[in-house]
């Protein structure tokens, strides 16, 4: 495990009490009227500071940077923001209802040694996803105007004795959180600081020797490293400098509140797409079924076709739903060969050829979608997390996973990554396509912030 550390996170309300009024979801999942509902709640929440530019899928004018940047110092005179006086650590606890049963994931936020991405002996950062330019340009931009950290990196470690998980967790039991949040998802968020020593070290311990996969959080991490290189281009960095340091919220994967949710695709702006051309072309990778014609059905019929259904290795097989908006038709379409990226792919992992995700990207959308009915040019994407999200994109709107009027043409509904299949690919030194995973719930932002100067 690279090092951690505890820091002066800057806090609402000194770190007490109900901050539900102030905090957000991360960035990359609000758009314009997400941010406006937010500021309606107080106009002093986050979201005024760490989504100054919409859509933060790329760049925006310099101005907006340095508008949130004096925000957030304007804010930490008057009182709004305050510093700790102490380093701590902070355990946090997520509450929530997901796939008909209620969650609790428990993680402690701390500062983690920023180095680049890799193994290493005691430990190394490990990605799982690639990453796009757009929101790197954005999250650098932000970064350096404001010489802060707004939101925490989601990173998990193995913890297969439990250890960290089992410490975070006997803190939680202790005493009331200082902190507690709630958002309109109904999420429930609940913060202990802890500065002492003794339980510190323990922590630290607990993390010896273990990777840290990055969950949630690629494009910021990333940020954390060129904002580095930056200083050091500029001169002489000094080891203890808070820019050596990035905050994270580290969480265990024994940890019984862990999940991961899906990410759909909704693909769109193809010349000469048709559903019957598309199933019929699909037909010689994939046995295409009958889907629901109820469409806020297809998971389950999904779920239901793959319990019949398994590889000649008893593996379960890949099932993916299809939905086409114009017709408002659905298909489930179930993997004919085992491992068809095999041949293309052979440095893969097995585990990454196996991916529903890799599935779309490198036969679905590069070797039908593309060259057949769009001369050969990229198809637009969106990657909602529920059923009900793909649907509203179909109906023409926006969401935080993007759309808009005539963008949906088809849907790819995917089941969740499993979590072993992250592990083993990060493990491999590997990066999953984009958008592989939806860890539920996203962690908030607000709770703590990371000082770099």
């Amino acid at each position: 495990m690279p090092a951690i550390y505890p820091f002066n996170a800057v806090q609402y309300h000194a770190g007490r009490g109900d901050v539900s009024a102030y905090i957000a979801p991360p960035y990359d999942v609000l758009d314009a009227a997400g941010k406006a509902r937010l500021l309606h709640k107080s106009p002093r929440n986050v979201v005024g500071i760490d989504l100054p530019h919409t859509p933060a899928k790329e760049l925006g004018p310099v101005e907006s940077y340095e508008a949130a940047a004096r925000q957030y110092h304007d804010w930490l005179r008057d009182g709004t923001l305050t510093r700790r006086a102490h380093p701590a650590v902070f355990a946090y606890r997520q509450t929530f209802d997901f796939a008909g049963g209620t969650h609790q994931r428990c993680g402690m936020a701390c500062c983690v040694e920023t180095q680049p991405f890799g193994p290493r002996p005691g430990g190394g950062i490990l990605p799982h996803e690639e990453t796009f330019s757009g929101p790197k340009e954005d999250r650098f931009a932000l970064m350096k105007a404001s010489q802060t950290q707004f939101s925490p990196i989601f990173g998990l470690h193995a913890d297969e004795r439990g250890l960290a998980t089992g410490l975070v967790r006997k803190v939680m039991q202790s005493r009331p959180a200082d902190m507690t949040g709630r958002m309109e998802d109904n999420v429930l968020h609940e913060v202990w600081a802890i500065d002492d020593q003794a339980t510190i070290k323990a922590y630290a311990d607990a993390l010896a020797g273990e990777d840290v996969f990055i969950a949630d959080g690629h494009h910021r991490y990333t940020t954390g490293l060129n904002y580095l290189k930056q200083l050091e281009s500029q001169g002489k960095v000094p080891a203890d400098h808070p820019a050596r340091r990035c905050m994270m919220v580290l969480v265990g994967m024994s940890d019984p509140g862990l999940v991961i949710g899906p990410t759909h695709r909704v693909l769109g702006g193809m010349a000469h797409y048709t559903f019957e051309k598309f199933t019929g072309d699909a037909g010689t990778v994939f046995e295409i079924h009958h889907g629901p014609s109820n469409l806020h059905e297809i998971e389950s019929a999904m779920n239901d076709v793959a319990a019949r259904l398994k590889t000649a290795s008893g593996r379960p097989r890949s099932v993916l739903g299809l939905i086409d908006f114009k017709t408002q038709a659905s298909a489930i379409a179930v993997l004919k060969d085992e491992d068809p990226l095999a041949k293309r792919f052979p440095e893969k992992h097995p585990e990454w050829r196996k991916l529903d995700v890799a599935l779309i990207q490198h036969i679905i959308v590069e070797e039908l979608c593309q060259p057949r009915y769009n001369g050969g040019h990229p198809v637009k994407w969106a990657f909602p997390h529920s059923v009900d999200e793909v649907l509203e994109i179909g109906r023409g709107h926006e969401t935080g996973a993007g759309g808009g009027k005539g963008f949906a043409q088809l849907a790819v509904v995917v089941r969740p990554t499993p979590l072993d299949a992250v592990k083993a690919v990060s493990k491999a030194n590997q990066l999953m396509p984009q958008k592989s995973t939806f860890f539920y719930p996203k962690l908030a932002t607000g709770l703590f912030i990371n000082p770099l100067s």
